[in-house]
């Protein structure tokens, strides 16, 4: 089972534009002192669309680095909307991580095509996989039974939910998971109700900030301690819509590098960096 609170780290860059690994490194062993349960590495939250094969493997490499150190659980954003070249770059990953894979975008298989392509990495993944639900990306939404449906495969760890809110299919999901299948909540701002409503834990941007408060969020919610939970999850969810005020993972960058825990809240096209305004405001209600 996947549990508790994991940060989908950020690619903090130099001022000439490179990967700065030192500040990965120092930036994974931040979180985990704060309590995250693990990290996520090139997520969409790392930018990891704009890196290189050779920066990819290098964030990897510190981040494994890292996670072995402390023993907690590396996820690793891999593969796309391509099965045969998602398997392959399943059997890359290094050995003890688990594997965050969209639901194929831009193609839009259908339902049962999705289904078809995560059974058939499941059958061939020699890690587990945690399935990355992002309808308002993917241009696909998955239903609850068909969530439950691949839950049910040995190699399915889990979802990302980011479904955009909380809707009767996140209900018919939360209401008959199957065994050992964890739901990860993954939109930032509704966290607390889906930790509510049963998630084991959530694969959260904003909780490169304010990481012990949402994993006090989680524990809150798990201990039955409902007053807690719900003045955390207020809080929370207006740092997260501060923090998602405009483009990910911009205003975070900004928020870090005003902190100094990155050299530069510098981010690659198409993406431009957030306004002063908008750093300021997150900075406020820090």
């Amino acid at each position: 089972m996947l549990n508790g609170i994991f940060v989908p780290l950020i690619t903090p860059f130099t001022a000439e534009g490179e990967v700065a690994l030192d500040a990965v490194e120092k930036l994974g062993h931040h979180v985990l002192d704060q309590g995250a349960a693990g990290l996520v590495a090139l997520g969409t939250t790392g930018e990891a669309a704009t890196l290189t094969a050779a920066e990819r493997a290098a964030v990897i490499e510190v981040c494994a680095r890292v996670t072995r150190e402390r023993g907690v659980r590396l996820i690793v954003g891999a593969g796309g909307p391509d099965t045969r070249a998602t398997a392959v770059a399943l059997r890359d990953l290094p050995a003890g991580a688990a594997a965050l894979v969209t639901v194929p975008s831009f193609v839009r298989p259908g339902e049962r095509g999705v289904i078809a392509h995560f059974e058939a990495l499941a059958a061939e993944s020699p890690v587990p996989i945690v399935i990355y639900h992002i309808p308002y990306r993917t241009g696909q939404a998955l239903s609850g039974r068909a969530l439950r449906r691949l839950g049910a495969l040995p190699m399915i760890a889990g979802v990302k939910y980011a479904g955009g809110g909380v809707d009767g299919e996140t209900m018919d999901l939360l209401g008959d998971l199957p065994p050992d299948f964890a739901v990860l909540a993954g939109d930032d701002a509704v966290a607390s109700p889906l930790l509510a409503l049963g998630a084991a834990g959530g694969i959260l941007a904003s909780a490169h900030l304010a990481t012990g408060e949402f994993v006090e969020l989680a524990g809150a919610w798990a201990a039955g301690d409902v007053v807690r939970a719900r003045a955390i999850g207020g809080r929370l969810a207006r740092l997260s819509a501060a923090l998602f005020a405009e483009p990910n993972p911009t205003v975070i960058k900004g928020v870090l590098a005003a902190q100094g825990l990155i050299p530069t809240a510098g981010v690659r096209l198409p993406l431009l960096p957030a306004s002063p305004e908008t750093v300021a405001a997150a900075l406020a209600l820090l």
